[in-house]
Parts: structure tokens; C-alpha cells; sequence
């Protein structure tokens, strides 16, 4: 009776799904010819500034734009800006904002609304996740950081057309960085308006990308209709999107399976075999790292000795040959493959090498020296996760080895994402699962976690932060390359984190749909997206 009520539930969520036609705001009807796309996490906000997450980053992709757009090779083209010019010493932008892009609501876009925002995103009363990402201009980190003014920012409309940006140093990446989410234009009466809730409710979201948020039933699901007012409406080949919301891999790949979606992210590695045999199952590649980072100032953790030997007893690659799969590979380091060192040509891991080890005599000597062993045991660990099938697999896989080979105590507690990641950034944890994806194509990107003095390990280091800003401020790609390899081997040294595998991005797509492509940061991009 209890399986059958289940099933009974998943026929009617499915049938239910299939069913809906909703409407916008405005009346609009929902087409029935629209892509289906399985969402797996609830936005916490779709704030530019403020959103943290993969599927955050992907909603707001749908619905906002920068100055440039990533095309499916990961390179900038672009988008709001039509050109740009850059100083002989790299240190000057200067950006031409097209004259026909436009706000969903018809009103222009202009290269003041770029300003506006990215001097909120900075603004210290806002306590923006993403400021750090604009640290990369002139006066950034100080105007953050109340060092200086909003005024002394290296970002000016000099007219509604034109944006100069003025970088602290040289960044060869930074074209990149305007494709992502934290660059994107905010409008400052939408904002204003209401500045607690304006990013969290379709009614109040005001975009400026190929579509627009007409429904935001919280928890349920996301309705979408092709934004008629952007400038580039033309390559929009859908008319709308329907993006159902759940957590669970099953639930997900059921809608898919059951027709009421079209594609969804991270299938139940039960499944992945079976759904290649139907041609369903693809992987995309990714530049990211998942891994457990440990609170340094939570007993034992508090012990780089013991968050050392935590680590060492994981065997990797047997995580991810029998739990996780779908082409990724195991993480000795925390920069993952697939970056180029500047200084030589190769890839970055690849110069790097390993900084961790599989040693499980070494683990329990490290124990020892740190002052544990039968007269003084390790205190209880909780391994905190949020709630996901593969998130669950992993973490009773680590509990058992740490129970087994360290004859610790360990017990496990999931939380839904939301409540999950405010834990995790505010420090109430001792260890926690966690992943990074780059924000943009260097290593940069994952070495800048543990310089901000808010990451979740509640780590701060005067050394550390001295050797990004030197990372920041050179424009010596050998001492730069050097300085980064050197920054990475400080994060494995001190034992931050525990990487356990190197991403990939599994997921499964009906045959119908096409014209979309999957970003390596993680995000997937709709506006060619089309039904055949």
C-alpha cells in the first residue's frame, strides 16, 4: 500500500504538470509548444548580486544579460555592449551599449544602470555574496571594504551609451567576467522600489535578457515567455519555458521520463547506464570541484593536524568509481583540470600536480601527534549536507570510513539547500559538503574562495590574502602562474577542504530539444534553444 501511494503521488504531480497552462502577470497564456526544463533547487533569490548557487545562476541567465554572453566554446560575445576598446596597458575599458537593448518592460538599457549596479553589488550596506567578484576594478575591494568611495570605483556612465571601466591591474580574463551574473544590470527604481523583496517575486523582477519571469510559484515551479523587447529576440526560437522545481534526482528524471519535462541535471547514477542504452544520458564537461570543507574554528577541526588526517583516509576513487560515476574524475587538489597555466602552456592541474594523498597509517599518526587516541577520543563529527540522493551517498560513504579507519564518532544531518547554505556561510557546522564552479575560465577563480574574509571555513589568513593580492596585482604571467600554484598548495597544506572528485555535468535530454549547450561553469544557456 505504501509503494502504491507513492506512485500514485508521481502520476498525479506528472499528470498535474502536464496539464498546467498557466498564466503571466499580464494574462499571458502559456503555450503548450515550450521547453520543459526540471529545475533542482527552489532560488533562494534572483538577485545578481546576491544569488550563489548553479541554479540561481541559470535562472537568472534566462532572464538577464551582461555586457558580453558566454557562446558555447565559453568565450565572451557580445551581448549589451555591441564593442568595446581597451587600453594599451589593459587597464582601460571603454563600452559601447547597444542602442536598441532594452528592459522587459520596454524601457532602455543604458551603461548607467551598469553602474548602478555594480557599485550596489560593491556597496558594504548590501552585503552582496558576489562582491568579491568585482574586486578586479579600481577601488573595488576598497569601497567594500569602506576604504573608499562609491565615487572612487573604477566604473563611470560618462552618457547612456558609453561605460568605462577601470581595472586595479590587468586581467586577461575580465571580458569573461561580464557575462557573469554578478556583472549584470540592475535597474535602480525596480530595486529601490522594494530592496528586500524585489528579487524574489515575478511581479517585481524586471529583466533585460531573451526571456522574461511571468510565474514564481515558490517551491512548485517557473514560467517563462520569450522577451519580445530584447535586442536579439530574433535568435529566440521558443515562445516559452516551464521549469518545475525539486530536489530529488528521481522526482527530476520521473518528470522527464513521464513526459512532463524535457531535460534535467544529475540523474540518479542508478539510472545512467539505462538511460545511455536510450540515448538519453549525456555529459557535458565542467570546471569544477566537489569536496567537504571543514570549519577551522570548530573543534576538531580547529586541528589543521586532524582535518589532515581526516583527509588522507578518503579514498577517492573508489567514491567515485562505485557512487558517483558519470565521467568525473578523483580530486588530489582543489583547482580542477581543464585550465591552461599561463606560464607554460599546460594544463594547470596538470603542472600542479597532486597535493593530497590516500595514506591511512599517516592519517592515524597525524591523530597521535594532535593529542588523540584511547585517552582522549575524538569528539563527536557531524557531516552536514543538503538533501540530494548522490549529496546523501557520499556523506554515509565518508561516515563509514571515518568510523572505521579513525574510530570516530559521526553522524549525519541534510537540510533543505536554503536553510543548508545560510548554515554553511554563517559557520554552524563542523564539516560540510560543498562545491565550486568557476565563475570564469582561470584558476584564479578557485583560489579567490579562501582570500574573502567570508568564506564558509571561517578561515583568515594575513599570509593568504597577501599572496592573492600579489596574484591580483602582477602583470608577470610567470610570477602570477607561480604565485597561484603556491596559493593552492597553502589551501591543501592548512587543509581547508577535502576535494573528493572533479566535476562533470551528467544529464538527460529528450530528443526533441535542441539548440541549447551547457556552459563548463556550470550554467545552461536556453535562448537558441528550440523544439524540433
Amino acid at each position: 500500500m505504501k509503494r502504491l501511494g507513492i506512485y500514485s503521488v508521481l502520476l498525479i504531480l506528472i499528470l498535474s504538470l502536464t496539464l498546467m497552462a498557466g498564466c503571466s502577470r499580464s494574462g499571458e497564456t502559456i503555450p503548450a509548444d515550450t521547453l520543459r526544463y526540471a529545475l533542482e533547487q527552489e532560488p533562494s533569490t534572483l538577485d545578481p548580486a546576491k544569488s550563489s548557487t548553479l541554479p540561481e545562476s541559470t535562472v537568472e541567465l534566462a532572464i538577464f544579460e551582461g555586457l558580453t554572453r558566454l557562446n558555447d566554446k565559453d568565450m565572451p560575445e557580445p551581448a549589451m555592449a555591441e564593442s568595446w576598446t581597451m587600453s594599451s596597458d589593459g587597464l582601460v575599458y571603454t563600452f559601447k551599449i547597444r542602442s536598441d537593448a532594452k528592459w522587459s518592460d520596454g524601457k532602455p538599457v543604458t551603461a548607467k544602470d551598469f553602474e548602478y549596479a555594480w557599485k550596489r553589488a560593491l556597496n558594504p550596506t548590501v552585503a552582496a555574496n558576489n562582491a568579491y567578484m568585482l574586486y578586479v576594478l579600481k577601488n573595488g575591494e576598497a569601497y567594500n571594504t569602506e576604504k573608499a568611495s562609491a565615487d572612487e570605483v573604477g566604473v563611470k556612465a560618462i552618457d547612456d551609451y558609453t561605460l568605462v571601466v577601470t581595472l586595479e591591474a590587468p586581467a586577461p580574463y575580465f571580458l569573461g567576467l561580464t557575462a557573469f551574473h554578478a556583472y549584470y544590470p540592475v535597474r535602480e527604481d525596480i530595486v529601490e522600489a522594494a530592496p528586500d523583496t524585489w528579487a524574489t517575486n515575478a511581479d517585481t523582477l524586471i529583466g533585460n535578457g531573451p526571456f522574461k519571469l511571468v510565474k514564481w510559484q515558490h517551491s512548485s515551479e517557473l514560467q517563462f515567455v520569450k522577451n519580445e523587447q530584447y535586442w536579439d529576440a530574433k535568435a529566440v526560437r521558443l515562445t516559452a519555458m516551464e521549469w518545475p522545481i525539486s530536489e530529488s534526482q528521481s522526482t527530476r528524471l520521473t518528470l522527464v521520463e513521464g513526459g512532463a519535462a524535457d531535460i534535467m541535471v544529475e540523474p540518479p547514477v542508478a539510472d545512467q547506464e539505462r538511460l545511455a542504452g536510450l540515448g538519453l544520458f549525456k555529459v557535458a564537461p565542467s570546471l569544477g570541484t566537489y569536496y567537504y570543507v571543514f570549519n577551522v574554528t570548530a573543534p576538531p577541526f580547529d586541528n589543521p593536524l586532524v582535518r589532515k588526517a581526516f583527509s588522507m583516509v578518503i579514498d577517492r576513487k573508489v567514491i567515485v568509481d562505485t557512487i558517483v560515476h558519470g565521467g568525473k574524475t578523483p580530486a588530489y587538489a582543489f583547482v580542477p583540470t581543464g585550465l591552461i597555466d599561463e606560464a607554460t602552456g599546460q594544463d594547470f592541474r596538470q603542472a600542479g600536480g597532486s597535493l593530497v594523498s590516500y595514506n591511512v597509517a599517516e592519517a592515524k599518526r597525524l591523530l597521535q601527534e594532535a593529542g588523540y587516541g584511547p585517552n582522549k577520543p575524538l569528539p563527536p563529527v557531524t557531516i552536514l549536507y543538503n538533501t540530494n540522493e548522490m549529496h546523501k551517498a557520499i556523506a554515509e560513504a565518508v561516515q563509514a570510513i571515518w568510523q572505521n579507519e579513525l574510530g570516530a564518532t559521526i553522524s549525519l544531518q541534510n537540510q533543505e539547500t536554503k536553510v543548508f547554505m545560510a548554515n554553511r556561510e554563517e559557520g554552524h557546522y563542523q564539516v560540510a559538503r560543498a562545491s565550486w564552479i568557476g565563475d570564469y575560465v582561470d584558476p584564479q577563480t578557485f583560489l579567490d574562495v579562501f582570500s574573502d574574509e567570508a568564506n564558509d571555513a571561517q578561515y583568515h589568513s594575513e599570509a593568504y590574502t597577501a599572496l592573492m593580492n600579489r596574484v591580483h596585482n602582477t602583470t608577470d604571467l610567470k610570477l602570477r602562474s607561480q604565485l597561484m600554484h603556491e596559493a593552492e598548495a597553502m589551501i591543501l597544506d592548512e587543509a581547508l577542504v577535502l576535494p573528493i572528485y572533479f566535476t562533470t555535468t551528467p544529464y538527460v535530454v529528450r530528443d526533441t530539444i535542441d539548440g541549447f549547450f551547457w556552459s563548463s561553469l556550470g550554467t545552461v544557456d536556453f535562448k537558441q534553444a528550440y523544439r524540433k
